[in-house]
């Protein structure tokens, strides 16, 4: 028998078989080298719309910023509120409808586009919506946008700068289209979906009686027996079999629960897109936790509008001022002592402030 000896111990090296987590390396799709045209065709636009299209925290959560930049509507002068009632977009659109569509694609995709079409006399006439996948955008060597292509089934139509209204979401460094919200939160909605996946196979193979022991070697046999096994189950019935033929035992194999590691999932996917879970769901929040969900989305929203306000007079010619919701800033202090699940708060916490609060 050999003799433990716990000085003739080792180890074994697993830094190659245990990898250290690291993130590629990436570049921007900017200008290089000396050609004359530099373009990019928004290669991904499918993929990225169809995750829009399919998770629904997803996409509610973008839809929701949309809503919250355009719903409350805008104010602007008469004339230009005149000049709206005639931009119908695909023909049953309204302005609200369009800009809502043009944030929507923005954020699923990077960029969103419209066509500017003008009268004779230069004042707008429409904005059409075009599909982000249909796009081109070609810029000089100077890193300026030289024009806009849509290619659609082979026909190629070439647009001037000032005849495209094009919106970019999160712009990095010198690059030449903007930045899909999926990028960034692909992975955890990507996990999300394969626990989620995973929970209903386990639940449906709870509805299993067991393992069944088969005792001969008749496979015409076994495989009636077989049959019948999995019709009992589909069917939610009672399968009687003689003792000495087949038995059924217990698996012994226990699942933990998957709902812990799913919710921690679609908490940390509103962290990844940015947008508060209150704002997205109309699940149960206390007031407070309520409150400070909306304080934090405040300058998310904001940004936004001021963004398509910007967009809307440099590109367009059009001004007007988006309607924002009413801000909580000033009630957070004076309903704290109202609300004793909201005490301390302190008025210098709900603003900015580069001062650490101790």
């Amino acid at each position: 028998m050999g003799e433990f000896n716990s000085n003739a111990t080792t180890t074994t090296d697993l830094t190659h078989s245990v990898k250290s987590f690291s993130v590629a390396s990436q570049t921007l799709d900017s200008v290089t080298g000396q050609q004359k045209e530099s373009y990019y065709d928004y290669p991904n636009a499918s993929k990225q719309l169809g995750y829009y299209k399919t998770i629904p925290e997803y996409k509610k959560a973008i839809d929701a910023l949309a809503t919250w930049t355009v719903g409350k509507g805008f104010t602007t002068s008469p004339t230009t509120e005149a000049t709206f009632d005639f931009v119908k977009g695909w023909g049953e659109d309204s302005i609200h409808s369009i800009l809502w569509n043009l944030i929507v694609l923005k954020k699923a995709c990077g960029d969103s586009f419209a066509e500017i079409i003008r009268d004779e006399n230069g004042g707008l006439n429409n904005l059409k919506p075009l599909w982000t996948g249909d796009m081109r955008v070609v810029v000089g060597r100077n890193g300026i946008i030289k024009r806009y292509e849509q290619r659609m089934g082979g026909k190629i139509t070439k647009f001037k700068p000032s005849e495209i209204l094009h919106l970019v979401n999160d712009r990095v460094g010198n690059e030449i289209h903007g930045t899909a919200c999926i990028d960034a939160c692909k992975w955890v909605i990507d996990a999300r979906n394969e626990a989620l996946e995973d929970a209903r196979k386990i639940q449906h193979r709870k509805l299993s009686l067991g393992v069944l022991y088969i005792d001969g070697d008749d496979d015409t046999k076994t495989q009636h027996i077989m049959d019948k096994y999995q019709d009992a189950v589909k069917n939610g019935e009672i399968l009687v079999l003689p003792k000495e033929v087949a038995e059924i035992r217990d698996t012994g194999v226990t699942i933990d629960n998957p709902i812990q590691w799913i919710t921690y999932l679609e908490n940390f996917f509103y962290q990844a897109v940015g947008i508060p879970r209150v704002i997205a769901t109309s699940e149960n929040f206390t007031e407070a936790s309520s409150k400070v969900g909306y304080l934090t989305f405040e300058p998310i929203y904001t940004r936004e509008q001021t963004d398509l306000e910007k967009d809307l007079w440099m590109q367009v010619g059009i001004k007007l001022s988006f309607n924002r919701p009413p801000s909580l800033a000033g009630m957070m202090q004076d309903s704290e002592e109202k609300n004793t699940g909201q005490t301390g708060f302190q008025s210098n916490e709900i603003k900015p402030s580069i001062v650490k609060n101790e």
